[in-house]
């Protein structure tokens, strides 16, 4: 059993349409009907690479996600002083910008204000 490629209706009928559209006077039905399909063929070819293409990309993000999660293992398994040391040098980042944040933000009502 040989699998045939079915093509759907839609495909079929963009092609007619788009042979039609580019007919040329004095040319047969045959012609015209030759011209359809090899669009068809065009679009078959388009879907098969995007669908290749598409399929590719999925397999990379999966494989980004087991690396990310493999990586997410790997920082669980560490110590419990490191990850603290992580937490208290992230939280004085945030702590640092909040006040620089402030600092600007007084400034610039001061300026506004015509106080400064």
């Amino acid at each position: 059993m040989s699998k045939k490629n079915k093509v759907s209706n839609e495909v079929v009928e963009d092609a007619m349409k788009m042979a039609k559209a580019t007919q040329k006077p004095g040319q047969t039905k045959e012609q015209t009907k030759l011209i359809a399909q090899g669009i068809q063929k065009g679009i078959e070819e388009y879907k098969k690479r995007h669908k290749q293409k598409a399929r590719a990309l999925d397999k990379e993000k999966n494989k980004l996600q087991k690396k990310a999660e493999s990586q997410a293992q790997a920082n669980t398994e560490l110590p419990e002083e490191a990850r603290e040391a992580e937490v208290i040098i992230q939280q004085s980042k945030l702590a640092w910008g909040l006040l620089g944040l402030s600092w600007v933000g007084f400034i610039a009502y001061l300026i506004q204000s015509g106080r400064f």
